[in-house]
């Protein structure tokens, strides 16, 4: 990769002060160069948790000619986080000795009314904003699947399969399969409607769309990762994957298993 040196830290205004600038200058001490531009960076690396991580990936463009890393404040370190705040200089060897392991995460791609593109490295999730069930017409391949009354739906990338999926009974899903899974929060199953009632795993190769049928409940929420977007009506919303990934420094031992069963067994 080529300007390797250049690195970008990504954290909320609130934790500006001496951890941030500790290590800015532990990174230029060791020869890389802190820009403020995100777009000339070769590296950029989050300060704080999960969610922090998510929303440099968003707000960064998601981009694919670089390195992401995750740092955490404390010694938890999360499931996109690989190091702690006392272990940032054994990232910085790896990287500079090229001694790196380079982790790919998936990505799903989507669109608003066929119009806004998204992308999303944990989830998508589209639900009702007030008190009243929603209904989706769910179509795999353009075929009309199932019809969906419930509080709203769950759409998550195999490393997402541990976020909001997992809370609405999906599986943990192995990130070395290429796929995504569709998940059901609060579903009505009776005489007038009929869903699976369980999670579903898709191809790579399918095409999801989740058509909002309008009753009433004509302004839903839609949510990408942990990002909820302002669009107000939406009649529709196209999912699939495409080659879109993002990379991670891989910490030795540090499996995404490792890590699923730290944070929860």
């Amino acid at each position: 990769m080529q300007n390797r040196n250049n690195i970008f830290f990504y954290y909320h205004p609130r934790q500006e002060g001496k951890k941030t600038d500790y290590l800015k200058s532990l990174a230029e001490q060791n020869g890389l160069h802190v820009v403020h531009d995100s777009e000339n960076a070769s590296i950029i690396v989050s300060l704080g948790g999960d969610g922090t991580f998510l929303q440099a990936v968003r707000k960064t463009g998601f981009r694919q000619d670089c390195i992401y890393t995750g740092i955490t404040a404390d010694d938890q370190i999360g499931l996109y986080c690989d190091f702690s705040i006392t272990r940032f200089e054994e990232m910085i060897d790896a990287v500079k000795n090229n001694k790196i392991e380079v982790r790919r995460f998936p990505t799903i791609k989507g669109s608003i009314n066929g119009e806004k593109t998204f992308y999303c490295l944990n989830e998508v999730s589209l639900r009702s904003s007030i008190i009243k069930t929603i209904v989706i017409d769910v179509r795999i391949d353009e075929d009309h699947f199932e019809t969906f009354r419930g509080d709203g739906m769950v759409v998550s990338t195999p490393t997402g399969s541990t976020g909001y999926s997992k809370s609405a009974r999906g599986a943990v899903i192995d990130p070395l399969l290429s796929g995504f899974q569709v998940s059901e929060v609060a579903s009505l199953n009776n005489n007038s409607y009929r869903t699976l009632g369980s999670s579903f795993i898709l191809s790579q190769h399918r095409k999801l769309q989740l058509k909002v049928i309008q009753d009433g409940n004509d302004y839903p929420i839609i949510s990408l990762d942990n990002e909820a977007w302002p669009v107000q009506r939406i009649h529709k919303v196209d999912i699939e994957m495409d080659d879109t990934v993002i990379k991670t420094v891989k910490m030795t031992n540090n499996t995404f298993w490792n890590r699923v069963q730290r944070t929860f067994l």
